[in-house]
């Protein structure tokens, strides 16, 4: 039987640092995500794609406030434009390489809970960055939500709870079985309780390892910009992970090796979804994506692996 791969992109991966989110960028972008994920197809997986919107939600959020012509959106309505924009060119992107119809964008709902405490406490960075200044400036006269970001700036953050189920879940358990790749929960879904949206953003982590639980998929696989894991970051011990065990991974984050701003939430994911019966979750770049899912290759990022295995630091 085929094994099924979920990827998480994140939604800078499209948008990268120092770009403003043109359209020749994203093309660009896309092609690059596209040519990691067909590797992973030719290595003998069905893939399906999750992938964030953080730049593009914020920048759509911007023009929707800009002008008083046209009435703004709430924010679920704009990650389900981000989900049309950016399902689009990476669809395209696919396409390009493995054939017109192979890639299949999802509108896709995630239900969540009204009395999830993160409603009270907004944390999601969305769209760009700002002087300190600016982001005052704008929280004070859009009842914004700021926070310092990395260290580049300040952003924007809102309400991100914990994604519960998936509306369209079937639909694309049908797609993928029908041999599609198929793109969903793009932006980590658009949140909904009951039969009402929910002023949130959802984590594309998180909804892709709901999503690979739910559809029974073997392997995890969380881009990002880095190659590996690191322990002791940017001190003179500093190490890379290579493979390491569910328990090696939970163990480093308790003692703090993972900051919740960083490395953290990818693996918390990992390890929820190793908890709840998948195989292997991979945390690497696009380049070492498909060396790092099948182990081969001289070079490759980090694997987490349910069963025990030999932990072991990357040279």
């Amino acid at each position: 039987m085929t094994k099924t791969a979920v990827v998480a992109l994140g939604g800078n991966a499209l948008t990268r640092v120092g770009q403003s989110g043109t359209c020749d960028e994203m093309l660009a972008n896309a092609a690059a995500m596209a040519s990691a994920v067909h590797a992973v197809i030719e290595a003998g997986w069905r893939v399906v794609i999750v992938h964030g919107n953080g730049p593009q939600v914020g920048n759509l959020a911007l023009q929707q406030e800009s002008t008083a012509l046209v009435p703004a959106q709430p924010l679920p309505l704009l990650s389900a434009m981000t989900q049309g924009l950016l399902g689009s060119l990476l669809a395209r992107a696919i396409d390009l390489l493995r054939g017109p119809g192979t890639a299949v964008a999802l509108v896709t709902h995630v239900t969540v809970d009204p009395a999830d405490p993160a409603f009270g406490s907004p944390s999601k960075p969305i769209g760009p960055f700002f002087e300190p200044a600016e982001a005052r400036r704008l929280a004070e006269a859009r009842g914004w939500v700021v926070q310092p970001d990395s260290g580049r700036g300040y952003r924007r953050v809102v309400a991100s709870p914990e994604p519960a189920g998936v509306v369209e879940i079937d639909a694309l358990r049908a797609l993928v079985d029908a041999g599609h790749l198929v793109i969903a929960g793009g932006g980590g879904g658009i949140p909904i309780h009951g039969g009402s949206l929910a002023d949130a953003v959802i984590d594309k982590d998180r909804a892709a390892g709901l999503i690979a639980r739910l559809l029974g998929a073997q392997a995890l696989l969380l881009v990002t910009a880095v190659d590996r894991v690191m322990l002791d970051y940017g001190q003179p011990t500093q190490s890379a992970l290579s493979t390491i065990t569910a328990a090696d991974a939970a163990r480093y984050l308790a003692e703090g090796q993972f900051p919740p701003g960083s490395m953290g939430p990818k693996i918390e994911a990992a390890l929820r979804f190793l908890d709840r019966g998948g195989e292997l979750a991979v945390i690497t770049s696009p380049d070492l994506l498909a060396a790092t899912l099948t182990g081969a290759g001289a070079r490759s990022g980090t694997r987490i692996e349910r069963v025990p295995a030999r932990a072991e630091r990357g040279r």
